[in-house]
């Protein structure tokens, strides 16, 4: 991150910058949507919780509109459609869980995968960023650690019961953090942000909050592998 924040050839107003920020604007506004939404639907199966979770739901909702008005700062129209699209496998995924009961796979969906994929864009991108949009995003990313905690301590207070749930889970997702880490890449580049720096601020993120939850170094090597290859 040193290296990117010296950098000095950003153009904010250029066209190839404002168009491959049409793409990544889109992704953190919809990924906030996402977020809201998983949240408000767990706090509905979770009574005991749904106060916390509509909480954080409403902080979700303040971060997508911080980054409406990132985009609008710069003069691009995010290209939600495209944004739909990038994120629809692990929608669908968190919907067929949801709708199945699993709960568990639905906090590994939203609180590790999601939480901890969102995190590792914003570390990355703070250092690049125009200024309006990095102070929007310093504060969008503490409140991330508390989401990412959130589904933590409910695993972890569930650990042993959840535990072959989360492996299968992880092997069914897993992968697809590294496709849609693959599909932006050009844009990535463009806004001074390295797939190789995303990746591996993503894998400290997640293993993390694996460990935290209660597994092994061993079995968070192998979780975290899945897939992999792909990147």
């Amino acid at each position: 991150m040193q290296e990117l924040a010296v950098r000095p050839e950003f153009d904010f107003t250029s066209e190839a910058y404002k168009d491959a920020y049409s793409r990544i604007n889109a992704i953190v506004i919809e990924g906030e949507e996402e977020a809201k939404n998983n949240y408000i639907a767990l706090g509905k199966v979770l009574p005991d919780h749904q106060a916390e979770l509509e909480k954080l739901a409403k902080m979700e909702a303040r971060h997508k509109k911080g980054f409406q008005a990132c985009g609008k700062n710069l003069s691009v129209t995010p290209d939600m459609q495209f944004a739909q699209d990038y994120f629809a496998a692990l929608h669908g995924n968190f919907q067929t869980a949801l709708a199945a009961d699993k709960i568990v796979t639905c906090f590994l969906i939203q609180s590790l995968i999601i939480e901890a994929f969102a995190i590792a864009a914003y570390n990355i991108y703070i250092p690049v960023a125009d200024p309006f949009a990095r102070k929007i995003t310093e504060g969008v990313v503490k409140d991330e650690y508390l989401h990412l905690n959130f589904g933590e301590e409910w695993l972890k207070a569930n650990f042993e019961s959840v535990k072959e749930e989360l492996e299968q889970a992880n092997k069914e997702n897993l992968p697809l953090v590294w496709k849609m880490l693959n599909q932006v890449e050009a844009d990535a580049h463009e806004l001074g942000m390295e797939k190789e720096a995303l990746v591996e601020d993503f894998m400290i993120s997640y293993g993390e909050a694996l460990a935290n939850i209660g597994f092994t170094t061993r079995e968070i090597m192998k979780m975290s592998a899945y897939g992999l290859t792909a990147a």
